[in-house]
């Protein structure tokens, strides 16, 4: 739900008032925010005229008396500095010339170089213990009339400082004993005046002091150690040893330089001597500007800082674009030069930085991440005592002042940081981790010692700008007419932006000022806000009263829906939760509960009435069979369920009366559109001469009353009846419960059956007249008629034209309770479906015997199902093809078929049950087949037998294996094979190769199988069954392709029983008398089946 932020037509005079807030200070943070505030021009600076001329004249010194190289990345040239600086303090051309002469005119500063020795490294090493005890010489050389590279040059480059440097302008660091990487940092100022003919020296020595020969030899460690012995006793005594030097131009240097120089010898020896970590910078002493004969260094850089950055950032306003706190390459070369020249320390460098941004930011839009670096130096680098008791003032008011500005923000962060700027959330969270880095630091802890912890004071301002926020939008939404119809719209407009506003705390600040500071936003907003609210509305009912009108009604309830909505933001209820203000808020609606409830109805009843008018008993298309009065039913019952849900009323006991209410009223709906729809098709069909369009009309209105029985029949999931039962059931008895409820769902359930019925049987008279009568015609057809003659007969309309032949696009209509017991929904055409296909089950089980009588009952099944799917107008294939239907399809398929057709389907089903079978519980028999189409011999070698079961009271048995050619019809001349029989043996090895002489034609067909039954032998009675396995002779090498089989591979086949409750086949040859080779079969089938019985329940029953 949208708040005020995302209304076009509000969004201006927020808008105003942000930019409005950001470019002022904050005066108090108890003051209301100003009914019509004044635009305020942001200066290019903050300075006074007399205040910018010292500062302009400050910065122009210092690009004219700029010293040493430029950085690769700053202004070379002066001009284009200058011309900077003249836009940057807004000067006029004339006004510019006459502040540079001016300042050409003062007197140079004492040009310095600031040099550090930092230390140096692998040295040579001049003492007889290897080390040396350095110290180095340095000074500045002021070289007049010397032209570069000329001998004279040379010479004196590789000169030591004392023979080149008077000795008072010489400097000499402190000597580091016995070592190769003395470590110094030592820093000298050392003046110069023209840096052109300047040069620096610096000499690194040995200190050589006067030891005996004695204290040298105890310092021996080795031959070199000795050649320095017999060296220094040639030279003079306390002579130091030269090691190297570097001299270096001023005019190569850069304004700062931080680098490794290698040690130069003054000869060629020694080439190598280490290398030494010197730091330089230009600086001035005794500057001419007024400025800083007047304010303190860091004072002076941080007014120029916040004037070049002023200027930058109204530039990016200028241009539409926002300041990324960078700063050009002008600014950056100009504050560089001014730091350096300076000697600024990097703390006042960062202090100076921190004290313009800080302030800026409060006038500026630029990102408040450009404070975060001069926090983070300060912090670094903070120590109390470098400070002034000014400066420590200065910094604690730019302390507090940033902090009340920011949270004078954070106050109003919703129309400071609206949601439509993008950048809003990402801008807010940066201001608070400046905040955060800013109270956690060192120097504020000092300086600032009596402030609050942060998060307290941001909890604060977020209290407090709710509070005013809400005021806001109460006035914003505050009506022109007065009244208590406008007074509710306004107050449901205020309640929508407050959900807004809390949705927003939730999926978006939130999660900033809880990662940030620990926060949580939405839990404070949303309890200032629901008093607020509840306030408000708690005293707008009690203005209403119980006198509650339509309109006031329509408003009441969408206000009862919000605050529901907004109750559903807050936290989950629990025993430790704050009682809240809108805890049982809807005991201020119940007044309007009958004017909801009444609304509801004649709204609904309208729609039915308006449906059925224009409703013109079409159907909606080939699959939507109910007509347009239907679908706006369903629609109007669906707003009844929404309402009901809208509502969910808190109080049990209410909420069951208002429920039955809304029960009581959709049945009577229901029970108006009946009467309303047949009245609709009456009036239709008083006009139309075609009486089968008026039975389409008819399929129309049942299946309109079928889909509202359905729709009546999801109320209780709708309505939520269980969950209701269960709120109720400490209250309430079962027994009430089914007396309103339920009764009211049945009786309205009973009542459109009733109608159903009606519409069904009405048009069942008609369609069902003559097809059990036409089935049994098919029956008596000539034995010389085939069945292909028969289908103009079996596709004559067994009724009416103006019914049955309309099938074909009837629209499926339903059935419903009959008995008061309800069936499941089903159509006309499925209703003549199910009696066709009951009258024909009849028929199929009289006629069982005659495969003549089956065939042609499975000629009509099939002409039947086309009829009745009608090219996919009629009934769908899932609806035809029911149980009934397909076991009636399988038992006329096999009823059809000839007593030869029978067997194979015998023998196809024993071989699916063999392939099917894994566990060898009866045995199994290992065999090998080949069939050689040369010789038109199948070789077949029966090979062993395996884990047979013990049929002899011994606890063995005597196997043998018979082998026949199955179907006998196939393979009529070829006798049954037997194997050896073998004495007490469950694993018999045969080992025994047979050969059958049969062509391939009849072994390729699916049913030809080689039946191997395992049998007991019994010399007294009948031989045992063991089992019996069954190899398809399609699957046999040379059977299956042209070439001759190789080594055939062997076969394990595990022994099966028949079917211990019969097969459907076997007894449908059973029943055919007349036939001698069907019988000779069933009776050995029934057999073998008797034998495996009498074992079942020794071994658990066949595979």
């Amino acid at each position: 739900m949208a708040t005020h932020l995302s209304h076009p037509q509000r969004r201006p005079p927020l808008l105003r008032q942000a930019i409005k807030i950001r470019r002022r200070r904050v005066r108090d943070l108890q003051d209301p925010p100003p009914r019509a505030a004044r635009e305020v021009q942001v200066q290019s600076h903050h300075f006074s005229p007399e205040e910018r001329d010292l500062l302009y004249e400050e910065a122009l010194y210092t690009v004219l008396h700029r010293l040493g190289q430029p950085e690769p990345s700053h202004v070379k040239e002066a001009s284009e500095l200058l011309s900077y600086l003249r836009e940057a303090f807004q000067v006029q051309p004339e006004e510019h010339q006459q502040m540079l002469q001016r300042v050409r005119e003062l007197e140079k500063p004492v040009f310095c170089l600031k040099a550090t020795v930092k230390q140096a490294q692998g040295i040579l090493g001049k003492d007889v213990s290897g080390f040396s005890d350095p110290y180095c010489l340095l000074g500045i050389e002021q070289k007049v009339g010397v032209p570069e590279g000329s001998p004279v040059s040379r010479r004196r480059q590789k000169a030591v400082v004392r023979h080149t440097i008077p000795e008072e302008e010489t400097h000499r660091t402190q000597v580091k004993s016995q070592t190769l990487n003395p470590v110094w940092d030592e820093t000298f100022i050392l003046e110069f005046e023209d840096i052109a003919n300047a040069s620096f020296h610096l000499d690194m020595w040995d200190l050589d002091t006067v030891e005996s020969v004695r204290q040298k030899l105890g310092e021996l460690t080795d031959l070199h150690g000795l050649r320095r012995i017999f060296k220094e006793a040639r030279k003079d005594k306390g002579q130091d040893d030269f090691l190297g030097n570097v001299v270096l131009r001023l005019q190569d240097l850069r304004c700062r330089e931080d680098r490794w120089f290698p040690l130069e010898p003054c000869t060629e020896t020694y080439p190598d001597r280490g290398r030494c970590h010197l730091q330089f910078q230009f600086i001035h002493k005794r500057r001419a500007t007024a400025a800083s004969r007047s304010q303190p260094s860091y004072t002076v850089h941080f007014h120029l800082l916040q004037q070049l950055v002023s200027h930058e950032v109204t530039q990016h306003q200028a241009g539409s674009t926002s300041w990324d706190a960078s700063l050009s390459p002008q600014a950056v070369t100009i504050l560089f030069l001014h730091a350096t020249q300076k000697d600024l320390s990097d703390f006042h460098q960062s202090m100076a930085q921190w004290l313009a941004y800080s302030r800026l930011y409060q006038s500026l839009e630029f990102p408040s991440s450009c404070l975060l670096h001069p926090i983070t130096s300060i912090e670094y680098q903070w120590i109390q005592g470098r400070l002034k008791a000014e400066q420590r003032e200065e910094l604690a008011t730019s302390f507090t002042s940033l902090l009340a500005y920011g949270l004078s923000l954070i106050r109003k962060f919703r129309s400071v940081f609206p949601l439509s700027v993008s950048d809003s959330p990402s801008r807010l969270q940066s201001l608070l981790r400046v905040l955060v880095q800013m109270c956690k630091m060192k120097a504020f802890g000092e300086l600032c010692p009596d402030s609050a912890p942060l998060s307290q004071l941001v909890s604060e301002a977020l209290r407090m700008g709710t509070v005013e926020w809400f005021h806001l939008m109460q006035q914003h939404h505050q009506p022109m007419v007065q009244g208590i119809l406008e007074a509710g719209k306004a107050l449901l407009n205020l309640v929508q932006d407050v959900m807004g506003d809390l949705y927003q705390c939730r999926h978006t600040w939130n999660k900033i000022f809880h990662n940030v500071l620990k926060i949580d936003l939405f839990s404070m907003a949303f309890l200032e806000l629901q008093w607020l609210v509840a306030k408000r509305v708690r005293d707008h009912t009690v203005a209403v009263g119980n006198l509650v009108s339509p309109d006031i009604g329509e408003s009441l309830f969408q206000l009862y829906v919000s605050l529901k909505e907004l109750c559903q933001l807050g936290p989950v209820p629990s025993d430790s939760r704050e009682v809240l203000a809108l805890d049982g808020f809807h005991r201020w609606f119940r007044p309007a509960i009958p004017s909801w409830l009444q609304k509801t109805y004649s709204v609904a009843l309208e729609r039915v009435q308006r449906a059925v008018q224009m409703d013109m008993l079409v159907p909606l298309g080939e699959l939507t069979k109910h007509s347009t009065s239907a679908v706006d039913l369903s629609t109007c019952f669906a707003q009844i369920s929404h309402t009901a849900r809208q509502l969910d009323w808190p109080d049990p006991e209410e909420a069951f009366m208002i429920t039955v209410k809304f029960v009581e009223d959709t049945c009577r709906l229901a029970l108006v559109y009946c009467s309303l729809i047949k009245a609709r098709a009456r009036e239709l069909s008083a006009v139309q001469k075609d009486q089968g369009q008026a039975a389409d009309m008819l399929c129309v209105v049942v299946n309109n009353m079928e889909q509202l029985r359905l729709i009546i029949d999801k109320l209780p999931t709708q309505l939520a009846w269980e969950a209701l039962e269960q709120r109720v059931g400490a209250v309430l008895e079962q027994r009430q419960l089914q007396n309103t409820l339920h009764a009211q769902l049945q009786g309205a359930l009973a009542g459109l059956g009733h109608e159903i019925r009606t519409g069904v049987r009405t048009l069942a008279e008609q369609l069902e007249v003559g097809i059990a009568t036409h089935i049994q015609k098919l029956i008596g057809v000539k034995e010389s008629v085939l069945p292909e003659d028969m289908q103009p007969f079996l596709c004559t309309p067994p009724v009416s034209s103006n019914s049955y032949s309309r099938t074909s696009f009837l629209p499926p209509l339903s059935f419903g309770p009959v008995s008061g017991a309800r069936l499941p929904p089903a159509s006309l055409l499925t209703l003549l479906w199910t009696h066709t296909l009951t009258v024909l089950v009849e028929v199929a089980s009289s006629q069982s015997s005659s495969s003549l009588a089956s065939g042609r009952l499975k000629v009509a099944l099939q002409n039947l199902e086309v009829c009745f799917h009608a090219e996919g107008c009629g009934l769908p294939p899932e609806a035809l093809h029911t149980d009934t239907f397909q076991a009636l399809q399988s038992d006329l398929e096999l009823q059809a078929a000839s007593c030869r057709e029978l067997i194979q389907k015998y023998f196809c089903s024993r071989i699916q049950q063999q392939a099917e079978t894994t566990s060898e519980r009866l045995g199994a028999v290992t065999v090998k087949a080949s069939y050689r189409a040369s010789e038109q011999k199948l070789h077949v070698e029966l090979l062993s037998a395996s884990s047979l079961l013990p049929l002899d009271s011994n606890g063995s048995s005597d196997p043998f294996v018979q082998l026949t050619l199955e179907p006998r019809h196939e393979f009529p001349e070829l006798a049954p094979r037997e194997t050896q029989k073998h004495k007490k043996e469950l694993h018999p090895l045969f080992d025994e190769t047979f050969e059958f002489l049969v062509p391939a034609e009849p072994c390729q067909k699916a049913w030809a199988c080689l039946l191997l039954t395992v049998l007991d032998h019994d010399r007294l009675g009948a031989d045992d069954l063991e089992g019996e396995a069954f190899l398809p002779l399609c699957r046999v090498p040379g059977l299956t392709g042209c070439a001759e089989p190789g080594e055939a591979p062997q076969m394990r086949l595990p022994l099966t029983y028949p079917a211990p409750n019969g097969d459907p086949i076997l007894r449908l040859l059973e029943s055919r008398k007349g036939d001698r080779e069907a019988q000779a079969f069933v009776k050995l089938r029934r057999q073998r089946a008797k034998q495996a019985s009498q074992h079942a329940p020794r071994q658990g029953g066949g595979s």
